[in-house]
């Protein structure tokens, strides 16, 4: 029998069902309990300046009605665009949906208990993540024959062609920030290089392991 190597393995295992409902999971319980730290701190949120207002103007007295509706809109598109393109947008389906609007939705309705503290928001957005990657999962299943799905992935970092340019950049930032995020983001994209993956993903993973285990 043909011994797999690692890489092969660890392709076989990212392309399981399971495992992209854990990794959603796992990013929509930090996108969610950052925007907690928003919420709380007043940083920490993982989107757009200019969307992230939206959820501000609820917060400063005014309505949650834009962040909710715009921010919901783009999670429903994109979770019903995930199976038929095979492509989960991060920036639509979590960053937005999952991090500006179903907080909105949620504060609009008074219900506080997501927003106690850091661990509920964790969990909180855990549950949301297998929801969605539940859901995304069913409907692939249930696609008619002969519609072409391809391999549902997660999309990381910039989402056109010109992210692969984004790794240097990042790199650099990391180093500025700190020499262990530096170490972190240039082990993760020569990492991902050798995979054959993005190295911007890579990058971006390695600063935010390296940077969380020393910092």
């Amino acid at each position: 029998m043909e011994k797999r190597t690692f890489g092969q393995k660890m392709d076989e295992f990212l392309m399981k069902d399971s495992t992209f409902i854990l990794l959603i999971m796992g990013a929509a319980a930090a996108i969610f309990a950052g925007t907690f730290m928003y919420i709380r701190f007043g940083t920490g949120a993982f989107n757009e300046i200019s969307i992230v207002a939206m959820l501000r103007d609820g917060m400063d007295g005014g309505d949650y009605a834009a962040a909710a509706g715009f921010a919901a809109g783009f999670l429903i598109a994109r979770v019903l665009e995930g199976p038929l393109v095979g492509l989960l947008d991060i920036g639509g389906s979590l960053q937005t949906g999952v991090g500006i609007g179903l907080p909105a939705l949620f504060l609009s309705m008074g219900w506080q208990l997501p927003f106690s503290n850091f661990f509920t928001a964790l969990i909180t957005g855990a549950v949301i993540g297998l929801i969605m990657g539940v859901v995304i999962m069913v409907i692939r299943k249930v696609m008619p024959e002969g519609v072409a799905v391809g391999g549902t992935s997660v999309m990381m970092g910039a989402g056109n062609a010109t992210g692969r340019y984004l790794a240097p950049l990042i790199i650099i930032a990391a180093a500025q920030y700190n020499v262990y995020t530096g170490i972190g983001a240039v082990l993760g994209a020569a990492l991902f290089y050798k995979w054959g993956k993005e190295m911007t993903g890579g990058a971006i993973l390695g600063a935010m392991v390296l940077g969380g285990i020393f910092l």
